[in-house]
């Protein structure tokens, strides 16, 4: 191949890759798949506005060991806490799958898994369940 050919092919080469370059990039950032929806994290985007409900803390997870007296484990706000231990001034007095009760003093307020405004103080009135 002669010189003149070389320089040619190279310029047009070197052409479509700053052609190439020069395109947006089209990739998909990744997503955490660990991360807590939008609407769960503190000023997040989608975050709920607050509500006298969505005040209290948050119940997130519950972990309960399957043997007898046994690990019984919940995060609260992002904050990991066992049974009989101390959450914000409360004592965490009971577990079960699906609720944690705090107890400060008199007052009472059991959390639930997955409930919008988990915060239900004793007393308080809960829908009729329709089965």
């Amino acid at each position: 191949m002669d010189e003149a050919m070389k320089r040619a092919c190279l310029a047009a080469l070197g052409l479509a890759l700053a052609a190439a370059c020069s395109l947006p990039a089209a990739a998909q950032a990744l997503r955490d798949p660990t991360r807590p929806p939008a609407s769960r994290v503190p000023g997040g985007a989608g975050a709920r506005a607050a509500s006298p409900a969505s005040n209290g803390p948050q119940l997130q997870s519950i972990l309960i060991a399957r043997q007898p007296g046994g690990r019984h484990v919940a995060v609260i706000d992002g904050e990991t806490v066992r049974l009989g231990d101390s959450y914000k001034g409360a004592r965490v007095a009971r577990m079960t799958p699906n609720e944690v009760e705090l107890v400060r003093g008199s007052e009472r307020r059991v959390l639930k898994l997955n409930a919008p405004g988990n915060a239900l103080p004793s007393g308080g009135i809960e829908r009729a369940r329709k089965d």
